[in-house]
């Protein structure tokens, strides 16, 4: 009994060492949670399971050794409007960073641009009230509409950008869209090429805001 009695003295006489050396058990760090936000494009329409946008992504940010969840939270068909209307769902995951990426269906149905910058307003506002980081996804729209409405509608990314403080990746599409080897049969949807062509093109603002995360 004398000697199991040496023995926990010891212990708990090294233990104490140790905290006063400043030694502190290893805390597994709470991954942050990324929301990937929008419509076929980032649902994956038309792909293999493993090849969509969130998935990828997650493979690259893992490969680099971030502690992040992504959360594929794309939804196929979906407008601003119907985005908007979904929000609120959304954001039971509770997430840290979100990537915006809706509209593109607004553009293909001619729908007023008027309406879908209302519609991102009020998603941009609400998850920065929530208290996410943002990051919103540019679109362009159909070129066969005019150039009034070509005009006005890439116009909705850089205004509410500047109007509500959150960072812009300018076209999410930018090097896939209308290039035939990175798209799908439809010539809209990204194929698997397509899909890590546009997670290279955007993972430098994706790590911006882990940073700008991590460091607030």
């Amino acid at each position: 009994m004398q000697k199991i009695s040496r023995v926990f003295s010891l212990f708990f006489l090294l233990a104490s060492l140790l905290l006063t050396a400043g030694f502190r058990p290893a805390i597994a760090d709470t991954p942050l949670k990324l929301l990937a936000y929008g419509d076929s494009l980032t649902h994956g329409y038309g792909l293999e399971a493993g090849d969509t946008f969130p998935e990828r992504l997650q493979a690259v940010l893992d490969a680099a050794g971030y502690s992040v969840e992504v959360i594929n939270g794309g939804n196929s068909g979906d407008t601003s409007a119907s985005g908007l209307a979904r929000l609120e769902w959304a954001l039971m995951d509770e997430p840290d960073l979100v990537i915006v990426e809706l509209g593109a269906n607004d553009g293909l149905r001619g729908l007023e641009p008027a309406e879908t910058k209302k519609n991102l307003r009020t998603i941009l506002v609400g998850l920065k009230q929530f208290g996410a980081r943002v990051l919103l996804a540019g679109m362009q729209a159909p070129r066969n509409l005019g150039s009034e409405y070509v005009e006005e509608f890439d116009r909705i990314y850089p205004d509410l950008a500047r109007e509500t403080g959150v960072e812009l990746y300018p076209f999410f599409l930018e090097g896939v869209a209308m290039e035939r080897d990175l798209n799908q049969k439809d010539g809209i949807h990204p194929n698997r090429a397509g899909v890590d062509k546009i997670v290279a093109a955007i993972l430098p603002y994706i790590e911006s805001m882990i940073a700008a995360e991590k460091g607030s």
